[in-house]
């Protein structure tokens, strides 16, 4: 059962004390609305949900403690989703986008640096120890300090930090920029396949895309290397300004980019390789994502677009590494990765060439071809379990990811903004970027156990078009289709990262870039704003910078 409308609005937040750790109710009680107290649970019981031939229950991640919902619970969180009766003003606690773990600190360059603001004060060590494991600089082995040695043979950055800007967006090179300077952005590869070449425990999903990794270059291609090494390439790029002519006189000026892999360190890629390009995503509120239920997500999915709205979301069906079978995708610009600590340890190979549980080869994604790169000394350290990250660092690096807090929003009260609001709605923006859910209730989270929370995301798949597809298919992704982004947040890039580039790939400058971009699915939603008188796109604008 849908919660609400596909194209209509949802309700808004007041401003509220600190909530108790973990309990929405507690939330509700500590501002004073202890008569509005809803025990809020995920959609009511209707059809069997499923996604890729599989039910709901398969999809969910087995060792996330959820504590079931009672039927009241169920009936009365479709009460709190209900859409808003009018926007004149805020609905009660969208001033608060992350739930009582929203952080109220100060806004600067380190707004999206914060923890979870009901985080007990005793989990405060393992988050200050994770952040300590993100910002590491590692360093090559062998070396004298062995609790940080393992760096590459190739990678993308010598951090997690390095990548993820104070925990925020990655950004495109400058114009004329040198070596060393794509380190937040760079290429997946793949090459196509056939079901044979699918693991066994994938045959049985249905749509899903088979792709190999590139025979030589692996999965993703890193532009850097240890010293006596070379690297796999350089990224190159070049960009065609197109200019759109918009409602009132007014113009926007977009720039297409041309993405190549050059200098190829290693040979030519494979015929018929297929590359991507992905700019490092901001790391906030990836626990509280992970804490909304399948069922939520999957009653918002419409793939026959049954309802006939022109939106027809898809869930993705990825590998889990952890428990070796399939699970909802929920995180990466496809919803490639199941989990946080998945999409931790991915990030770990792939991006600086550490081992971890769950990816434990030592010289990261280098493939057998790449001899010079498997033979070169490693950092598997017998102490830590033969691995360069052992167990313990990749669950506090997770729970660090999973605990960073989304920042209260600004001016959300502000009649522009409300205006801009309004503006959202009518365009259609909300059939995908769905303002608002209800997390699970989880016996060991209580940070992210039962919130409100406001991501403006479906988490699903959708077909965004010609003009942002990237023709390489992830799991059940096609080349057209990527996730909903969460818009929470959006409106500090500047603040924290020092510049506004959007999209899987930078190229939006600004956030009215990032609408024009839209198109397949959201090609109507784009030309409503497109054909929007002036002051009711400058409201809509100011209503994301809100966010």
């Amino acid at each position: 059962m849908v919660l609400a409308a596909r194209s209509r609005p949802l309700p808004r937040p007041t401003p509220h004390r600190r909530p108790a750790p973990g309990a929405l109710a507690a939330a509700l009680c500590a501002a004073g609305l202890a008569a509005m107290i809803l025990w809020v649970a995920p959609a009511a019981a209707g059809p069997a949900l499923s996604a890729g031939g599989l039910p709901a229950a398969a999809l969910q991640d087995p060792a996330l403690p959820v504590i079931p919902r009672t039927r009241e619970e169920r009936e009365r969180i479709e009460a709190v989703l209900a859409p808003p009766a009018d926007f004149s003003a805020p609905e009660p606690f969208e001033a608060m986008p992350g739930g009582g773990a929203t952080s109220r600190k100060q806004v600067n360059r380190d707004a999206f640096s914060q923890s979870s603001a009901n985080m007990p004060f005793e989990r405060e060590l393992d988050f200050k120890l994770g952040n300590g494991l993100f910002r590491k600089l590692w360093v090559s082995a062998p070396s004298s300090t062995r609790a940080s040695d393992g760096l590459g043979p190739y990678y993308n950055a010598r951090s997690c930090q390095r990548c993820h800007l104070k925990d925020g967006r990655g950004h495109v090179p400058a114009p004329g920029a040198g070596a060393g300077v794509a380190n937040t952005i760079f290429l997946r590869v793949s090459v196509p396949a056939g079901p044979a070449d699918l693991p066994e425990g994938l045959r049985a999903v249905e749509g899903y895309l088979a792709t190999l990794p590139d025979p030589v270059y692996g999965e993703q291609l890193q532009d850097f290397a240890l010293p006596g090494m070379t690297p796999e390439y350089r990224l190159g790029v070049t960009w065609r300004a197109e200019t759109v002519a918009l409602s009132g006189g007014e113009t926007a000026e977009l720039r297409r980019p041309d993405w190549r892999a050059e200098d190829l360190g290693h040979g030519p890629l494979a015929e018929g390789a297929m590359l991507s390009p992905r700019i490092a995503p901001q790391m906030i509120g990836l626990g509280l994502l992970e804490a909304i239920a399948v069922e939520d997500i999957l009653a918002n999915a419409d793939p026959q677009d049954a309802d006939g709205d022109g939106i027809s979301g898809r869930a993705n069906v990825v590998w889990s590494a952890r428990h070796r079978r399939p699970l909802l995708g929920r995180f990466g610009l496809k919803a490639g990765k199941a989990t946080v600590e998945e999409q931790s340890a991915a990030a770990f190979s792939g991006d600086i060439g550490i081992s971890t549980p769950l990816h434990p080869d030592p010289w990261g994604e280098c493939t057998a071809a790449q001899t010079e790169c498997r033979e070169a000394p490693h950092g598997d350290d017998p102490e830590r379990g033969g691995l360069e990250a052992d167990a313990e660092a990749l669950r506090l690096v997770t729970f660090y990811a999973r605990n960073l807090a989304v920042p209260a929003r600004r001016d959300w009260d502000a009649p522009q903004v409300l205006a801009g609001k309004r503006a959202f709605h009518a365009a259609g923006c909300a059939a995908c970027h769905r303002p608002r859910f209800v997390t699970q209730r989880l016996s060991d989270r209580p940070e992210q156990s039962f919130q409100l929370i406001w991501p403006y995301t479906d988490l699903l798949l959708h077909d965004m078009g010609e003009g942002l597809a990237d023709r390489r298919p992830e799991a059940r992704a096609t080349g057209r289709e990527w996730r909903t982004p969460p818009l929470w947040g959006v409106g500090l890039t500047q603040t924290v990262s020092g510049h506004t580039e959007f999209l899987h790939d930078g190229r939006a400058r600004s956030l009215l870039e990032a609408i024009l971009w839209h198109g397949g699915e959201a090609q109507p939603a784009r030309d409503r704003v497109v054909a929007m008188p002036p002051a009711d796109r400058a409201a809509l604008l100011r209503f994301l910078e809100s966010l």
